[in-house]
């Protein structure tokens, strides 16, 4: 995440633009699209794709300042074009950004390996091929789309219509950069039709008029009788209805008077003083149309901020104690409901924490790329002054330390039930390692991150620690350790060593804990053994009863299942990161009991007195060089030696 959220254009979107409104990360389902079969197919490790990837990963800050975005990538023939045009309408820039994104995410999605692809939102919509896009009409996926029935009284309807789409047509084409009109054609009986029209701003007025008058030379053949249709391609569209679909009317026409012919202006002849008078009403004009937005501009954005914080405030009853599900390191959770009933979970950084800022913008910047039903879904943020809120999905059944460590509630989780939380679990890390359209390192995997819903399926949360990392890199280092200790694994703790086997080490301690019902930082046997170190002695002294919960033990669960769960956690916290497994393979150990497992070494802090063990109930711990600070928050940071 550090590579993003250093880049200027991102601090830059990320502060004046994110911090207008709440953005909705999930990504809804086009009401159009088109997955041209006419193409061939691209590969997954074709240099298509890779072009593919990259035209995409930059198109959302190419925004030419018109709600039009651009961008390419590689050489031909396998460059990568891509286009995206949001709705002028609308001058919300937040709004526009969201859509491009969800856009990005969903027609990869529904259009897997095709070269030629386009979809359609209600407010953008998104192309990309391996042809040339720009100063270029694209025909090729013209959709047609029927808002509405069939009229009853159709009497004069298409003539109407055709009169008013005919005028926006030439008001867009008109446009200069923006070509967008929209249009109100009063009718009989006090009814109105609503027309729009728009082009891509790369066309020529030429080019976008063809391109419109294609689209309503299409409406005879299709809607001579609907209230409502949208057809739609690449470089332009059209749209009519009998309601009023866009924010702001800029032409307004009605039908002539019988028989009284169309007003004509005289042409005047053109002197220099008048150019000159022309040109300077015209610049004070946009002066002054220039202000006055910008102030509508800012009062509109001071109003939506107003609105949005009265919203989250409300929703959580002005985030009293009662409402209060959660407490981390860098913040509150608050359990809230929206007006539409829908609850949320809405967690509230720290105002006072000086850590709080750059794990809310890496936790925002990474989980909107993510999406898997492991992984708890973040469903928007909010940015008011000092006040920093992410708003997730409302899971009822709270994290799993709730439950595991409590000795009244440890019954709900019976072998059945922790074995489908281990699964998924393991199946949300081997997303976040191999499977998401970014590589992730969670850094912070532990219970008190692993929240239940309803049917208690386990969603991994807390992203913001997370770190991105190359697929090809099979190891970074960091000066600056942050996790929690008890499931940090010993070369990250001593050395700032990271990699994939990092979370796997968390992953193998989360699974003792789960077995056994016992928190891994709280644990000490008779001998003063910690966790991992009394599973190990355990499992080579073949007392493994000694450490399973005794509810699992009173109910019909299958000892050979937990005893080779014992057999993997192991295998996940070796020493050496490289003896352990990595989450793909775990997952194949989880569902074939047919695999062989190699029999594990000993385990780091294998003793209380060894000599790459820290202990984290003590203030500080001394290392040979250095001193390794404890946070008493849940995350904690170390300087490695």
């Amino acid at each position: 995440m550090s590579k993003l959220t250093r880049k200027p254009l991102v601090l830059l979107f990320f502060y004046f633009t994110c911090s207008i409104n709440i953005i909705i990360l999930a990504q809804p389902d086009f009401f159009s699209k088109y997955c041209n079969i006419e193409y061939p197919n691209y590969t997954t490790n074709s240099t298509f794709r890779t072009n593919l990837d990259r035209a995409l990963a930059r198109l959302p800050a190419t925004d030419s300042g018109y709600g039009f975005f651009n961008s390419s990538s590689g050489q031909s023939p396998d460059t990568a074009y891509a286009i995206a045009l949001c709705r002028a309408d609308s001058t919300d820039l937040v709004s526009c950004l969201t859509c491009v994104n969800n856009s990005i995410v969903k027609l990869r999605e529904i259009c897997p390996n095709q070269i030629d692809s386009s979809g359609y939102y209600d407010n953008c919509m998104l192309y990309y091929t391996n042809n040339i896009i720009l100063g270029k009409n694209i025909f090729i996926d013209v959709i047609e789309e029927y808002m509405d029935d069939n009229v009853t009284n159709a009497a004069g309807l298409f003539e109407d219509v055709l009169k008013l789409l005919g005028n926006v047509t030439v008001q867009a084409a008109r446009g200069g950069q923006l070509k967008y009109a929209t249009g109100r054609m009063a009718r009989a009986n006090a009814t109105a039709i609503y027309g729009l029209a728009q082009c891509t701003p790369d066309l020529t007025s030429e080019q976008c008029g063809n391109c419109l008058r294609d689209m309503v030379a299409r409406l005879n053949g299709c809607c001579r009788v609907k209230l409502g249709v949208r057809i739609l391609s690449p470089k332009c569209n059209i749209r009519y209805e009998d309601h009023l679909f866009y924010e702001n009317v800029n032409v307004t026409i009605s039908p002539p008077p019988q028989g009284q012919p169309p007003l004509v202006i005289p042409a005047r002849k053109d002197t220099s003083l008048t150019r000159i008078v022309t040109s300077m009403v015209m610049a004070t004009s946009a002066f002054v149309m220039i202000v006055v937005s910008i102030c509508i501009f800012a009062m509109l954005r001071k109003k939506k901020l107003l609105e949005k914080s009265i919203e989250m405030k409300k929703a959580t009853n002005d985030f009293s104690e009662d409402n209060k599900i959660g407490h981390g390191g860098f913040g509150v959770v608050y359990k809230g409901e929206l007006q539409n009933g829908r609850l949320i979970a809405v967690k509230r950084l720290s105002i006072n924490s000086g850590q709080g800022e750059p794990q809310f913008k890496n936790e925002v910047m990474l989980v909107a790329k993510l999406h898997h039903r492991n992984l708890v879904g973040l469903l928007g943020f909010c940015l008011e002054g000092s006040e920093r809120l992410l708003i997730y999905e409302f899971l009822p059944n709270s994290s799993l330390d709730k439950l595991l460590f409590d000795p009244n509630k440890r019954s709900l989780l019976d072998w059945d039930t922790r074995y489908n939380i281990i699964e998924g679990v393991a199946r949300g890390l081997l997303y976040l390692h191999e499977d998401s359209r970014v590589r992730i390192i969670h850094r912070d995997l532990k219970a008190s991150n692993i929240l239940l819903d309803a049917q208690m399926n386990a969603k991994i949360t807390d992203f913001g620690i997370a770190r991105l990392f190359n697929p090809d890199e099979t190891q970074g280092n960091t000066h600056r350790v942050v996790g929690t200790y008890g499931y940090m694994a010993p070369e990250y703790i001593m050395h700032g060593k990271f990699s994939r086997k990092l979370d796997v080490f968390s992953f193998g301690v989360l699974l003792l804990e789960i077995i056994t019902g016992q928190q891994n930082q709280s644990f000490r046997n008779d001998d003063n053994l910690y966790l991992i170190s009394y599973a190990w002695r355990s499992w080579r002294d073949e007392t493994l009863s000694n450490i399973i919960d005794p509810v699992l033990l009173r109910g019909s669960s299958s000892s050979t299942d937990i005893v080779r769960c014992i057999h993997i956690a192991l295998l996940c916290v070796q020493k050496d990161a490289v003896d352990r497994p990595t989450m793909s393979e775990v997952v194949s150990m989880l569902n074939s009991f047919s695999l062989t497992l190699q029999v594990p070494l000993e385990p780091a802090f294998f003793t209380e007195n060894s000599a790459d063990h820290v202990n984290a109930s003590n203030e500080n711990f001394i290392g040979s060089s250095s001193k390794i600070f404890i946070n008493s928050a849940s995350t904690s940071e170390t300087i490695p030696r």
